[in-house]
């Protein structure tokens, strides 16, 4: 299970440290527990990158989702959808699931909207 905050080295230290902290909805964190280990730790080094900068340009969504990002695991076929929460320097997971169907980003949006 990936832990809720990072737990960092002194070599992590600096620049690339994260300075957002992960968290997961109740059903996102269902969905992690459930992955292949394999692309959990493909995820689990994209998160990473993405507490020190969440806003990437090229990952943000759209619509109903606009305020929210993705990454996408495009070989493995899943899709991770989070929430930026600039106040409280927090990326909130609202959803990982497999690409077909649209399913991460269905399910994001029906957290965000009974969540938000």
């Amino acid at each position: 299970m990936l832990p809720l905050r990072w737990t960092l080295t002194k070599s992590d230290a600096g620049a690339d440290a994260p300075k957002y902290r992960l968290k997961f909805v109740p059903e996102a964190l269902a969905e992690w527990n459930a992955l292949d280990g394999s692309v959990k730790e493909i995820f689990r080094k994209a998160l990473k990158k993405r507490l020190v900068q969440p806003h990437m340009p090229g990952a943000e969504l759209h619509g109903n989702l606009r305020h929210c990002y993705k990454i996408k695991l495009r070989q493995q076929g899943y899709r991770l959808v989070y929430f930026v929460e600039d106040k409280v320097l927090t990326v909130l997971v609202l959803a990982v699931a497999k690409r077909e169907g649209m399913a991460a980003y269905r399910l994001a949006v029906g957290r965000q909207l009974g969540g938000k």
